[in-house]
């Protein structure tokens, strides 16, 4: 039987150590996201701990600028990320739109309300983020529902953020002008109760904490976590339901690891992703997993529906016309 050659076994192990190489080089990932960056930390880490095959790179910014980075990378055809972690379903619709992500039907779908990831799975909501109403826990009432703050016991005493900034306004903007027990009536209302639209969440909660307004509308993670610290402050989850945005994670047409892509995803729909969710202070999207503390429990939160693709195709307008309401 013929014995291969010292020099023979040198190529063929060279050959294989270049291919081991290129495996591991292959198996990695490019992520986008809109977190914060400690939670962006934590979720890769968590991710990489779970897979430590896959090296992930990742870049962070707010999803407006975001957005502007990776469009200008695809016009020039350079796109680098596999996959995006960003906020809100109505931006993942119009890149769905444009061609740029590819589907995939996750198996761990089964265990989320279908709201809550496209149907062809161009993307998936990760968390619900939801806005609701924050008071000074000094303040002369506990208002109970969106139509109070609307009341003139409020009047001049309200502040929210404003859609023409913040990208959970627009998603609350959309979800509470289709809700039929609220409407434009109810911005109308708000406007003439001299309700004040500033910029974005942050100010709207330090305004609130401070005692400068007594009232506000807010996303939800701000007060709750905040209150748990001894912050002055209470969040209500409306009865007529709260909006959410869902932080929804897709994978790029161009990606060019899809298959680490769909595993990135495939861990933040797990359990172990949606506790790490709510390690991270946040209500989960899958059903049965504790949320964190100060948070009720998900069957006692009532979700007003979100279209996404009527928002997308609505938005301009509607910030039109809240613009006209409130300036800005």
């Amino acid at each position: 039987m013929l014995r291969p050659s010292r020099s023979t076994l040198a190529v063929v192990l060279t050959s294989g150590t270049l291919l081991t190489c290129a495996v591991a080089q292959a198996d990695s990932l490019v992520l986008y996201t809109s977190q914060p960056n400690s939670d962006a930390q934590q979720t890769v880490d968590a991710f990489q701990a779970a897979h430590p095959g896959i090296e992930v790179e990742w870049v962070r910014d707010g999803t407006p600028r975001l957005m502007t980075r990776l469009r200008s990378e695809l016009q020039a055809g350079v796109a680098k990320p596999d996959v995006l972690l960003i906020a809100d379903s109505v931006t993942m619709e119009s890149l769905k739109r444009e061609g740029h992500l590819q589907p995939y039907l996750s198996d761990a779908r089964d265990g989320y309300a279908p709201e809550l990831y496209d149907a062809e799975g161009y993307y998936y909501g990760t968390k619900l983020i939801t806005t609701g109403i924050v008071y000074h826990t000094r303040a002369e009432h506990a208002p109970g529902s969106w139509r109070e703050l609307a009341s003139p016991d409020y009047a001049g005493q309200v502040t929210m953020p404003s859609p023409l900034y913040s990208g959970a306004a627009l998603i609350h903007l959309a979800a509470v002008t289709d809700s039929p027990t609220l409407g434009w009536d109810y911005y109308e209302a708000l406007a003439d109760n001299r309700t004040e639209a500033q910029g974005g969440n942050g100010g709207v909660f330090n305004d609130v904490a401070s005692g400068a307004k007594p009232y506000g509308i807010v996303v939800d993670y701000l007060p709750i976590r905040e209150a748990v610290k001894g912050s002055p402050v209470a969040f209500v989850f409306p009865e007529e339901g709260v909006s959410a945005v869902t932080e929804p994670v897709a994978i790029l047409e161009q990606a060019a690891n899809p298959e680490a892509a769909r595993k990135f995803v495939d861990f933040l729909l797990s359990e172990a992703g949606q506790q790490l969710v709510s390690r991270q202070g946040y209500l989960p999207a899958l059903d049965g997993v504790e949320p964190p503390e100060g948070f009720p429990a998900r069957d006692e939160i009532t979700l007003m529906p979100l279209d996404a693709a009527r928002a997308l195709e609505n938005a301009e307008a509607q910030q039109r016309r809240f613009s006209e309401l409130f300036g800005g």
